[in-house]
This record gives C-alpha cells, structure tokens and sequence, in this order.
C-alpha cells in the first residue's frame, strides 16, 4: 500500500475509534443467546457496565497498535495481516461500544490518551522489525486472552449479553496470537513483557472507573 494511502487508512482507524462510530462486519455475539435477556440488578448493571469500558479501551488500544504496526510492516503480507486483525478489532469496538449503550454506561474519558499512547508503543514494536512486531501481537494478544478469561469470571453470571461478547473477543484474540506465532514472531524479552502488563494494569484499573 503506498504511504499516502496507510496514512489515510491509519487516520481514519483513529477517527472511528474515538467518535463512536464503529461498524461491525459479523453479528452481535449477544443476538445468538437465545430467551429474554434477564434483569440486571444496579450493583450487577454496574460492574458489567465498568468491565465492559475496559474492554472498550483494550479496543480502542488495539486499533492504534495495528494501524502503526500496519503503517510501519516492512512488507505487504505484514500489512495485510495487521489490517486483517484490525478488522475484527473493529467488530470487538463496535461490540462492546453497543453493550455499554445497553448498560447505560459510557466509555473512557481518557480515550485519546489511550489511543496516543498505544499508536506510539505500536510505532516502536513495528520499527524493531517485523519479527519482534509479531512477537509483540504475540505477548499482547496472550495478555488480553487472560484479562478477558479473568472477566469471565467477574462478569454477573445472569449478564449472557456481555459474556458472549468477551467469549468471542477471547475466541479473536487467540487466533490473532496464533497467526502471529506462525508468520514467524520473536519472542518478546522478559523485561519488555513485565513492562507490559505494568502498563496494563495502570490502564485497566483507571479505565474501570473513569
């Protein structure tokens, strides 16, 4: 893809991230649980409502890492595969931006923040080369797979709304990991690994409530 062209393509990922709108190719986990959704209680509606904001910013991360990692791939099936990813990213944004419309929640006022900062850490993964740049999907993806696993366990169980959608993020996020393991990732050092999961628990813990 010429330069001017992932630039576009990279501002728009950034736009729909941060203006709410977000479209999704494939269907609303939630459509397929069959019956009545059942009532929520306020405590429960409310911890749905503040784990499905940081879902919503593990999202809007995950648009900035892949459109720098994408704008920076040394070839075009790196490219390729980066905006493959996205993709369903943008079906995961728009998800969880529907289920805390339905909570009557909101989404992280620091968004922009959020997005900032993971373009620039997608930026410095993606010019280490395009080994280390899959290793670091890798390493992110695995991350995210146990954060929604913990959530599944957090998650009010008469909610089958919100857990359907975090069991399919979590079914996307491993196939994402798996792609990037056999395209040929480097392994992420440990030291860069513990960074991390430091970073992410700084936003995880203040995206849960602002």
């Amino acid at each position: 893809m010429p330069r001017t062209d992932a630039l576009i393509e990279s501002a728009e990922m950034a736009l729909r991230a941060l203006s709410r709108s977000a479209r999704s190719a494939r269907p609303l986990p939630q459509d397929a649980v069959s019956g009545a959704a059942p009532q929520l209680s306020p405590e429960e509606r409310q911890l749905s409502g503040a784990l499905m904001r940081v879902n919503h910013v593990g999202e809007v991360c995950a648009q900035a890492l892949y459109a720098a990692q994408a704008l920076t791939a040394r070839t075009p099936e790196l490219q390729a595969q980066m905006r493959a990813a996205a993709r369903d990213e943008t079906d995961h944004l728009a998800w969880t931006e529907r289920r805390l419309a339905d909570l009557g929640d909101r989404p992280s006022l620091l968004n922009p923040l959020w997005y900032a900062g993971a373009f620039a850490i997608g930026l410095v993964a993606g010019r280490a080369g395009d080994r280390y740049s899959l290793g670091f999907v890798v390493e992110t993806e695995r991350q995210v797979e146990q954060h929604l696993a913990s959530h599944l366990d957090r998650l009010p169980a008469a909610d089958s709304a919100s857990r359907a959608v975090v069991e399919q993020m979590k079914i996307d996020e491993g196939r994402h990991a798996d792609a990037a393991e056999q395209a040929g990732a480097a392994p992420v050092p440990a030291p860069v690994r513990w960074l991390m999961r430091a970073a992410a628990r700084v936003m995880t813990g203040t995206a849960h409530y602002i």
